[in-house]
């Protein structure tokens, strides 16, 4: 993965014009979705062509902005629900794959007892 931390990942599912950086998007998060854009979660945002991602991130001191542009093909977004919604890990990792994120399940957590 990415990022080392354990705060959520927001992904906003509008359209985002990507011509904005991270001072715009910081007022997306800020006026869109209420939320803090220095709280150190992670916010993911898409364009209209559903081939090219914006992670924004605050660590610390500062901001870090992450594109990703698709050569072929396109991301598969969920097309339903909620304006924002609250992504794992595992769905962040699928989502930038290239997989579908309401279709696929993780591993169910094992708690391991015996050790040899």
């Amino acid at each position: 993965m990415l990022f080392g931390f354990s705060d959520k990942i927001w992904f906003y599912r509008q359209v985002v014009d990507f011509r904005r950086q991270i001072d715009g998007l910081m007022l997306i998060v800020a006026d869109q979705l209420a939320k803090d854009p220095t709280s150190g979660q992670l916010f993911v945002f898409r364009n209209r062509f559903g081939n090219k991602v914006k992670l924004l991130w605050y660590d610390r001191n500062g901001f870090i902005l992450i594109y990703k542009r698709l050569e072929k093909g396109k991301f598969c977004f969920p097309n339903y629900g909620e304006d924002c919604w609250l992504l794992s890990k595992d769905q962040l990792s699928w989502l930038l794959s290239g997989l579908d994120i309401t279709k696929q399940k993780p591993f169910p957590k094992v708690t391991a007892t015996n050790f040899f």
